[in-house]
């Protein structure tokens, strides 16, 4: 059975750290209101700022192209030069005058952008290079994703007295994604599979869950565990240097027992082969590539689902900032940093749960997708309460949905269209994240600014001001869980009639030559 060798878990590592730093923009809501004030800009604009870092997504499928002719370091290298370059520009002249809201916004939108370019290498070096285990290898690398507004937070508290807030966050966003991207160059590859055991891949699989949960349950316990954290994020390569060895050993001992295998394979043994028809029924995915796509009604289902719950999830995180100063908190960075590891922790959950599952008795994508809809609905509904435990509770719920949602789309998006042009597939799927960000917070900010007015003032304190807003998100979100649940059902009796056919078929062919 084929199954990854050290190459492969070096490039789930490289794809491990490249997730940790690849979350500049989930640092937004800490430095928001510091960026409000120097650059003198409304509630409705700062959402526009917002829905900038998501609108580079509707270009996404670039690098999903890219992909298929350049290396993948290259494209990771793109990524991050992007990442360089917009918040880099920001960094550099938001005290100056010229700086304009504008000039804001399209360096955003290309830092974004370059989010995307990152995030399709680690998606394709995780499914090429563990086959079958490619979900779980998915799942397990962008559960680290959740980890990075922490792990900037952390950094800047470092080095804060330096600095502004908003100045400290931009160049940590601005550099730290290119200096992991040249870190991890080296390792980011596709390899052919090798013959190594499954047990030996079960093993390794389950040491990386040990890390991960730890390295978790270091992140939740506060920016003292920076350098904890940091140790943590070092010891997958442990991994890999192990199976290297490992694999050195086999080498020597194969090489040294050559001649003794040749002594006793010298008689002549004729071995018979019989064909043997596998039980085993594997579903066939229709492969749908490119602008096919817009034509499957269970790609709008996709889209929209998707829209109504894990972005409606991100915008509300892209707001905490705004959220948690019009209910008094002072300590934003907290909040953020609850919804980040708890974000880690569910993008962690499908993984487990696939490494966990027998063979061929994973639940469906679709379906897991509906069952974390529900309570992400009732946590909306749950911020009505004005009390700040209902705050850290519902943050703590939409972080780990948001999170999960997140990381099982990303399989589910081969699950249900191949995985053949699945770059460019997924790219455009989440090209739904700008267009909900841009609509859903602008509601968001205009219910705001209607609330601060008719106090006849600027900004807005108290529960009420996004009352009406968690209100419709609420109710959107039971929408984008319908949806799911419809979604799910025309797949399941789809593959349903698909493995009916099959089978008739088969019977069909064997009476044939039976006869």
């Amino acid at each position: 059975m084929s199954s990854p060798s050290s190459a492969h878990w070096l490039s789930l590592v490289g794809s491990i750290w490249l997730q940790t730093a690849n979350g500049p923009n989930s640092d937004f809501p800490v430095y928001s209101s510091q960026l409000k004030e120097l650059k003198s800009i409304s509630q409705v604009q700062l959402s526009f700022l917002a829905f900038a870092s998501d609108a580079g997504k509707l270009l996404g499928w670039v690098s999903g192209v890219a992909a298929r002719y350049v290396p993948l370091r290259l494209v990771a290298f793109v990524g991050a030069a992007f990442g360089l370059v917009g918040y880099g520009g920001q960094y550099l002249f938001l005290d100056s005058a010229g700086l304009q809201f504008w000039h804001i916004f399209l360096l955003t939108a290309l830092a974004g952008n370059g989010i995307c370019w990152i995030n399709t290498v680690c998606y394709l070096l995780c499914i090429n290079n563990f086959g079958s285990r490619g979900r779980v290898a998915v799942s397990l690398a962008t559960s680290y994703l959740g980890l990075s507004a922490k792990v900037y937070a952390s950094l800047a508290g470092m080095i804060m007295p330096g600095s502004t807030k908003a100045k400290t966050y931009l160049l940590l966003n601005a550099v730290v994604p290119m200096i992991v991207t040249v870190a991890v160059a080296p390792s980011l590859r596709l390899s052919d599979l090798t013959s190594e055991t499954m047990s030996t891949t079960d093993a390794a699989f389950l040491a990386m869950f040990v890390i991960t949960l730890a390295t978790g349950a270091c992140a939740v316990v506060g920016s003292r565990g920076l350098v904890s954290l940091i140790v943590l994020l070092a010891i997958p390569m442990l991994i890999p240097v192990a199976l290297r060895i490992r694999e050195s050993l086999n080498k020597i001992w194969e090489e040294k027992h050559a001649n003794r295998i040749h002594q006793l394979c010298s008689d002549e043994v004729v071995i018979e082969v019989m064909d043997i028809e596998t039980k085993e029924e594997e579903l066939i995915v229709e492969e749908v590539g490119g602008l096919q796509l817009l034509k499957k009604p269970d790609f709008w289902l996709y889209y929209f689902s998707y829209m109504f719950s894990g972005t409606l999830g991100l915008v509300f995180l892209n707001n905490l900032g705004q959220i948690a100063e019009s209910r008094g908190l002072a300590q934003t960075s907290t909040l953020v940093s609850l919804s980040s590891s708890f974000g880690f922790f569910g993008r962690l959950l499908p993984s487990f749960l696939d490494y966990s599952a027998k063979s061929g008795h994973s639940i469906s994508r679709t379906a897991s997708m509906a069952l974390l809809m529900a309570p992400m609905a009732g946590a909306f509904f749950l911020l009505l309460n004005p009390g700040n435990p209902f705050l850290y509770a519902s943050t703590a719920i939409i972080g780990t949905c948001t999170g999960a949602i997140a990381s099982v789309a990303v399989s589910a998006t081969g699950e249900l269209f191949g995985a053949k042009s699945f770059g460019v597939n997924h790219n455009i799927l989440v090209s739904n994240i700008p267009v909900g960000s841009l609509c859903f917070g602008y509601l968001a900010a205009f219910l705001y600014q209607r609330e601060a007015g008719a106090r006849g003032s600027a900004a807005c304190s108290g529960a009420s001001c996004y009352r009406a807003t968690f209100t419709i998100w609420g109710a959107t979100c039971v929408v984008g869980t319908l949806l799911c649940v419809a979604l799910y059902v025309r797949s399941r009796s789809f593959a349903g009639r698909l493995q009916a056919g099959l089978q008739w078929l088969r019977r069909s062919a064997n009476f044939v030559l039976r006869r």
